[in-house]
């Protein structure tokens, strides 16, 4: 076995230096956005170089007709801050919820993980090496359980954070909307940036200090090591589990009913201040979009089994700084064309200098050959295997990042037809969409199953967690581009309330539209991803609850499998039957407060934007706790009655089934949302003949996105967090599964 070029202390030093780079970086950007101020004030063009180019100093290109600078920023700022407070609101109700769950299930892995030997406090052996002993079971189900509330509490630290950047950033992004798209463009993305960073660094140093303390009291016992540290990622998917189901039933709640009350039936444009379900949708976009994304991001590092792992994602947050650097200092976007060009030179660069980063440090940081544990036997892997491992998981997710910009932007043929379709009706646009959705699962798949064949063949179900922890090496610069989206939303919609004119409303939706199919980019690279981890984990429970093989010919196997197959399918009713129950209130309020507040149509009277923002409030919190507990409840329930062998099944079930209901709902719904866009903007010729806004094609394009939304916003996102939620808690819960579980089995 070949030494590794750097030393175990130096290559220890890398992922903390690392940390601290990004945190430093986002915090530069953070002050650069900051530099846009929501008071009126002017400064003329001072000749500061790179300050002229990023806005900063510049003259307004146009005065807005008719309207006073002054009346402008105020009434950005006034929205801004309603949207602030409306999302905050939420999240600390949100938040009130899930800490109770946090704690009861905490004392739940204590006691389960506590009594697989009884609450013994002797040294177990170890799996690997009979002639070596580990730390006692009481004391995985005792660091089980704080890591998991660790995990839990950086989860939700992440999800607020990164709702309050967004909201912080929206209104500086309209504003400097006035000097030009490239202007707008660069704010925004910064602040994608100030997340992205900041929540990468921020979970991949919690998790590297979580570890370094572990190790004091576990040593040399790396298998008790991890086998507590899988809580982290439990605690941290659980979260996001609740944050995406929460805030996509309350953004969907909030947008179905602003798009259907205003735009099909009074007519009047997106984001009108007239509609009192306004505030709620942009609260909504915050919470949804960003609050519940952030969290379901950086919880893939639970199957850390060396510091290799880390020190890949070490090295993607330096290689994210570069490629950043690209988007918003090398190059200016001079033009609404080149917005979407400019992103996807992102996912390139970034996969481009990820490869040569992943080469280096596997390189000089791993052994030239070592053993893993292998299903009961040891397997020697080289390091240009390992190397090979994560480079094709980190090639696999952009060509899966393609295949979903393929069939989500506006610029090639599949939503082009979706948008043509809208001639005949609505009926003709859902049934394009949904033969969109579904042919567009495809490729992606194969590219999976590529990825799996050539990862595992390398390095058995290890190489298979590194091809995952390979497609999310750039999440800082996934993070960001998400992350960009909601905040171009809120900005056009901020626009839209504040007055501006309809040329401010162009570029903003332009950014908007860009972001639309970006975001459905990053929901593809997440869904790759987790059915990577998932796999890997899966692996892991069967080599921790002992189980030789998994037989989908014996019955107690196969049952689990097709009941697992059906989870996706009842999370995802549970989802959409409460957006369309919390839209129904809210499309009656809607009406309600057109039909009985004298002058709201004419704009003379202001409408009851509180009654709204409570509505997608009480509906979301109420409504995400049944999604919840049957992902939860799930695996203890079939664990425990009926034995690792039929929780087997069930995963794997899960795993098949929800990757491709997960990838077709999002590919859909962003299908149908550009489909709409592109008929708004109007920017060929055959777009023409389908608009204008308000035209018949254009009202069936607005019921397409209307049920697209809680299929790519709620349902989709949500289904890689079930799948993998479910695969790390039966890891967690594996000793106690196999030491109690199957009860019905034992006695027949």
């Amino acid at each position: 076995m070949g030494a590794a070029v750097l030393s175990e202390m130096a290559t220890e030093n890398v992922v903390p230096v690392c940390a601290v780079i990004g945190i430093a970086f986002s915090l530069v950007q953070w002050v650069l956005v900051s530099r846009v101020k929501l008071t009126p004030e002017r400064h003329a063009s001072s000749g500061l170089g790179n300050s002229n180019k990023n806005g900063y100093g510049d003259y307004l290109i146009e005065e807005e007709e008719g309207i006073n600078d002054h009346s402008v920023a105020t009434k950005c700022t006034d929205i801004q801050s309603a949207i602030s407070e409306g999302a905050t609101s939420f999240l600390f109700t949100e938040y009130q919820y899930v800490g109770i769950f946090m704690i009861a299930f905490a004392i739940l892995i204590l006691l389960f993980l506590g009594s697989v030997e009884a609450f013994s406090t002797k040294s177990q052996p170890c799996t690997y090496d009979k002639e070596k002993t580990g730390k006692p079971a009481l004391a995985t189900a005792l660091f089980s359980t704080v890591s998991f509330l660790l995990g839990g509490i950086t989860s939700v630290l992440s999800g607020f954070l990164g709702m309050k950047i967004a909201t912080y950033a929206n209104a500086r992004t309209t504003l400097e909307a006035r000097k030009g798209v490239g202007k707008a463009f660069i704010i925004a993305f910064r602040s994608g940036a100030v997340m992205g960073f900041l929540l990468a660094a921020n979970g991949l140093s919690v998790l590297y200090i979580a570890i370094n303390l572990f190790k004091l009291y576990y040593g040399d016992d790396w298998e008790g090591l991890f086998e507590a540290i899988t809580g982290y990622g439990l605690g941290g998917s659980s979260m996001a589990l609740f944050g995406r189901v929460g805030g996509g039933i309350y953004t969907k709640a909030a947008d179905v009913g602003a798009d259907l009350v205003g735009k099909v039936e009074r007519n009047i444009p997106e984001d009108d201040p007239r509609n009192p379900a306004v505030i709620a949708d942009n609260v909504g976009d915050n919470v949804g979009d960003i609050a519940a994304s952030i969290s379901s991001f950086g919880v893939n590092h639970e199957f850390t089994a060396m510091l290799y792992p880390l020190l890949i994602s070490s090295v993607g947050i330096l290689v994210c700084l570069i490629t950043t650097l690209f988007a918003t200092d090398f190059f200016e976007i001079k033009a609404v064309k080149e917005i979407e060009p400019a992103l996807k030179k992102q996912l390139i660069i970034s996969t481009i200098l990820m490869t040569v980063g992943i080469a280096i440090v596997t390189w000089i940081g791993v052994p030239s050959s070592f053993t893993i544990y292998n299903f009961g036997a040891q397997k020697v892997v080289k390091s240009w295997q390992l190397f090979l491992c994560v480079g094709v998981g980190l090639w696999a997710g952009l060509i899966i990042g393609f295949v979903t910009e393929y069939y989500t932007s506006n610029a090639y043929s599949p939503v082009q037809d979706v948008a043509d379709s809208c001639r005949t009706g609505e009926a003709t646009n859902v049934i394009f969409g949904l033969a969109l959705g579904y042919k567009s699962v495809i490729i992606p798949i194969f590219a999976i199953a590529i990825s799996i064949f050539v990862s595992f063949s390398f390095a058995a179900m290890y190489g298979i967690a590194v091809a995952a922890l390979g497609m999310l090496s750039t999440i800082a610069t996934g993070l960001a581009i998400d992350a960009y989206g909601p905040i171009s939303d809120n900005a056009g919609g901020i626009a839209e309330m504040a007055g501006m004119s309809h040329r401010i409303r162009e570029r903003t939706d332009a950014l908007d539209a860009a972001g639309n199919t970006t975001a459905a980019i990053g929901k593809g690279f997440a869904i790759g991803s987790a059915a990577l981890v998932s796999l890997a984990l899966f692996g892991a429970f069967v080599s921790r609850a002992a189980i030789s093989t998994v037989d989908v010919l014996t019955p107690k196997v196969f049952i689990g499998l097709i009941v697992g197959a059906m989870l996706p399918y009842w999370f995802s009713a549970m989802t959409m039957k409460s957006v369309g129950s919390a839209a129904l209130k809210m499309v009656e309020e809607v009406r309600r407060q057109f039909n009985t507040i004298p002058g709201l149509m004419e704009g003379h009277a202001k409408p009851d934007y509180a009654t709204c923002v409570k509505i997608s409030t009480d509906a979301s919190i109420k409504e995400m706790i049944p999604p919840g507990a049957l992902v939860m409840l799930t695996p203890l329930i079939v664990g425990t009655f009926f034995g690792v062998e039929t929780l087997a099944g069930v995963l794997a079930g899960a795993l098949v089934s929800g990757v491709q209901n997960a990838i077709s709902a999002s590919n859909t719904g962003g299908a149908w949302d550009n489909a709409k866009k592109y008929i708004e903007a109007g920017a060929s010729e055959h777009a023409r003949t389908l608009g204008p806004k308000g035209s018949d094609p254009h009202k069936a394009a607005v019921i397409g996105d209307t049920v697209g939304d809680p299929l790519k916003d709620t349902s989709g996102p949500s289904l890689n967090i079930l799948i993998k939620l479910m695969a790390v808690e039966s890891l967690v819960f594996a000793p106690f599964f196999a030491t109690h579980g199957g009860l019905p089995f034992k006695i027949f």
